[in-house]
């Protein structure tokens, strides 16, 4: 089986984690067993916080590479895999043997144990090399999946592609090129078309507009698309608008984002995931917006800026330079009002990291950009956070928004 083939089966298994943990399906058979390969590189995703200086893949990782794999048997066993939905029931029995690193090569193997009704129980082993590194016992529920329910007053092209547990309300239009993930409802009276590829479980509310043509004088009609993730919810009146050859030609969004009313997402523009545009913000063209950041109602962000991950804009806040990452930015002009505490404290961040967080930003508005990197890289290792505001204040191409409010007290910047 090719990887493209390996990837497409397990992408229709529900999971939290984005990536396919299987690389390569070396044995299978029809009586319940099942071998595929999984190599572990230094790039991978979740190497990035888990122990960077000495990473350790997550032992939840472990298992649930395990669990794609024994989904790849139950989905090539299917006879409609588009409408079979998997989902891990729990773990028992469970060991880990010896650390699994960068350069590893997981071999997996799952063979079935018994099947009862929706319930399948497999048995579950991971080695690497000789060594066994982990086992454990598996139980998953297998779930069929109804048919796309369109209803009669809706007006769907025979050509969009609809999976199952789909459902379109009354008066909405859903265009030729659409393909419409599993469980995406799109309420009454939305419009989805253009070239839009949509994922899984998003909800689409009246009046939504997604996937039309750019408000964009240069464009001339050239195939470009919208891209979407999962379980994104687009309110009222929301409009995404697909990109144009100048920009990339791909208007992208993420997963578990929140659109209020009335948001506008413009042409190119990349929004990352676990994000919240209030109502009537405003995204114009090539605009970035990182994971976990939040506009304010009313605001809006010039052509070409960037919002950084987890920053936080105020309620009417125009910004013409990109929002610095863990930055509470707020007026018309945007101001600088130092860190995101509210959001980051809510989030989980620990008292150290936003210590070290508002002594970055102490700095960074007081001294010249290159004087105040060095003396942070002087004063001893640098935190993840900071390296992170770092980095996006260097890579900047609009300048950042570091200024900071008339009368502003400098207490607001100390640990």
């Amino acid at each position: 089986m090719s990887s493209g083939e390996v990837g497409r089966l397990v992408r229709q298994i529900p999971t939290q984690y984005p990536f396919v943990l299987v690389d390569r399906i070396l044995e299978h058979d029809d009586g319940g067993r099942l071998v595929a390969v999984k190599n572990v590189t230094g790039a991978e995703d979740f190497f990035a916080g888990h122990f960077p200086s000495q990473p350790v893949m997550p032992g939840v990782l472990i298992l649930e590479s395990l669990a794609q794999a024994a989904g790849i048997w139950l989905l090539k066993a299917a006879p409609d895999p588009r409408r079979v939905e998997i989902r891990v029931v729990g773990f028992d029995e469970t060991k880990f043997r010896r650390p699994v690193v960068p350069g590893d090569q997981l071999r997996l193997e799952v063979q079935l144990v018994h099947r009862r009704g929706d319930l399948v129980r497999f048995r579950g082993e991971v080695r690497v090399g000789d060594a066994r590194a982990a086992e454990a016992r598996l139980l998953l529920q297998v779930a069929t999946l109804p048919s796309p329910d369109v209803d009669p007053l809706a007006r769907v092209s025979a050509e969009a592609v609809l999976e199952p547990g789909v459902r379109v309300g009354p008066f909405s239009v859903v265009g030729p090129r659409v393909r419409l993930g599993r469980h995406t409802v799109v309420e009454s009276h939305a419009v989805i078309d253009g070239d839009t590829r949509v994922g899984e479980g998003n909800r689409f509310f009246p009046f939504s507009s997604i996937g039309l043509v750019p408000q964009d004088l240069k464009f001339r009609g050239e195939p470009t698309r919208v891209e979407i993730g999962d379980r994104n919810v687009f309110r009222e009146g929301t409009t995404v608008h697909r990109g144009t050859a100048g920009g990339g030609g791909v208007t992208r969004i993420g997963s578990d984002n929140l659109f209020m009313a009335q948001v506008h997402v413009a042409h190119d523009c990349r929004v990352g995931s676990h994000t919240i545009l209030a109502n009537a913000s405003a995204l114009s063209g090539h605009v970035e917006v990182q994971d976990h950041a939040t506009l304010g109602g009313f605001s809006g962000v010039h052509q070409f800026c960037r919002v950084g991950t987890h920053a936080f804009m105020g309620g009417a806040t125009i910004a013409t330079r990109d929002v610095a990452p863990y930055s509470l930015t707020v007026g018309n002009r945007a101001h600088f009002f130092g860190v995101n505490l509210v959001g980051l404290r809510r989030r989980g961040f620990s008292a150290e990291a936003i210590r070290a967080l508002r002594h970055a930003y102490r700095l960074l508005v007081t001294l010249p950009f290159a004087e105040a990197a060095d003396r942070l890289e002087a004063e001893g290792p640098v935190t993840d956070e900071v390296r992170t505001v770092l980095d996006f204040v260097r890579s900047s191409e609009r300048g950042v928004v570091l200024q900071r409010r008339r009368g502003a007290r400098s207490s607001e910047l100390e640990a």
